[in-house]
């Protein structure tokens, strides 16, 4: 287990090196076991937006575990609309050191079909 840790932050600095010095914002990804999370941060790092599976208003169109590929799918799409409306189109991907795969792909894939450009 302790390897798969070195491996995400060993890919996570990778990422953060790359995303360093973009002037997009960024859209950053975190998931647990339970839960998924996705933050658009603006260059110098305050949040311009945030969902999560915990939102009150995304609960009831979560159904089941709010952890899997359909919950991330929801916050995918929620997200892009929430920045459509602050009409950010164009965003850098960060994901954080995970793999993308699975919930992360699905989260990715949402927001590029609701509009947003990565």
């Amino acid at each position: 287990m302790k390897d798969k840790i070195k491996q995400r932050i060993r890919r996570k600095a990778h990422i953060k090196k790359v995303l360093k010095n973009n002037t997009k914002p960024r859209l950053c990804v975190f998931k647990s076991l339970n839960n998924i999370y996705a933050q658009v941060f603006s260059p110098d790092n305050k949040v311009l937006v945030q969902v999560s599976s915990l939102s009150k208003e995304l609960k009831d169109k979560i159904e089941g575990h709010a952890g899997n590929i359909e919950a991330a799918r929801i916050i995918g799409s929620a997200v892009a609309d929430l920045c459509m409306q602050k009409s950010i189109t164009e965003v850098a991907f960060d994901r954080n050191g995970y793999i993308y795969h699975g919930r992360v792909k699905a989260l990715a894939d949402a927001a590029r079909e609701n509009g947003l450009n990565f």
